[in-house]
């Protein structure tokens, strides 16, 4: 038998970090199981019709960049606050905190403010930008993407911008899962120390391109298949239930209080 099979082959590859993989793996999880858990939300517990809460999402958002009232903005921001406190436990703290990080980063960007003694706008400026993300995080939290396109759709949105809407949504997943499948393979092939690791980025951005050019031509030759002219159409019905007819009153409340305040 030759010399070198009969030597005992003892190979220890150097230890070498993978953080620049591992947090690239860690971001697209996280972003992937939002839109995940976002598309499997349960709305049988927020049973209010989605056309209503997209509606009136709007109108608060409007009241609150109109409004020059102290007190409209706080009660805007009670509001908001019980409509939260309505959800479940995992969705509470998941909006808190992206509240708190928009919050801060208001706090800090409007910190010369105080230094020049404009402390009413300070607050004014970050109590509405507390109300209005957790209002938008409210509905995003709590209504399906096919019921807001749905939604859309009854606001007469042209349907361009809903299809590139829900394009751009789908295409974001399936795009997120070809990277994440990528990057998995490029940990398990990473043995020992590699110092270049950062130039595999050009490899991965070149084959998701191509991937995507790929998925592109796919579905349009799907969509022409089918016979999809870029209409959408709603085929569910308009339904209203007693929840629905007491979110409407509590925010025609809203805008008669946006409406008296503002007179005082």
């Amino acid at each position: 038998m030759p010399e070198w099979l009969l030597k005992n082959e003892n190979y220890t590859p150097a230890s070498d970090k993978d953080t620049f993989i591992n947090k690239s793996i860690l971001s697209l999880l996280n972003m992937l199981s939002k839109i995940k858990m976002q598309a499997e939300t349960n709305t049988q517990k927020y049973s209010l019709n989605a056309f209503l809460k997209v509606a009136f999402t709007f109108v608060n958002i409007l009241l609150l960049a109109l409004s020059k009232n102290f007190a409209f903005i706080i009660i805007e921001n009670i509001y908001m606050l019980v409509m939260l406190s309505l959800m479940d436990g995992d969705k509470i703290i998941k909006i808190l905190k992206i509240c708190f990080v928009v919050i801060l980063f208001t706090l800090i960007i409007l910190l010369p403010t105080i230094f020049m003694g404009n402390t009413y706008s300070y607050l004014m400026i970050t109590l509405k930008t507390a109300a209005t993300i957790t209002s938008v995080n409210i509905l995003s939290y709590s209504t399906k993407w096919n019921e807001i396109t749905a939604a859309l759709k009854r606001f007469f949105v042209p349907d361009i911008f809903i299809l590139v809407l829900d394009i751009t949504i789908k295409y974001i997943f399936l795009l997120g899962n070809f990277t994440l499948n990528m990057l998995y393979a490029l940990k398990l092939r990473s043995v020992g120390k590699n110092n270049k690791k950062y130039t595999s980025l050009s490899g991965i951005a070149g084959t998701m391109f191509l991937k995507s050019k790929e998925l592109a031509e796919d579905t349009y030759a799907a969509m022409t298949c089918r016979g999809f002219t870029g209409e959408y159409r709603v085929v569910t019905k308009f339904k209203i239930g007693l929840a629905d007819f007491f979110y409407i009153f509590v925010n025609l409340g809203m805008i008669a209080i946006f409406i008296y305040l503002g007179r005082i």
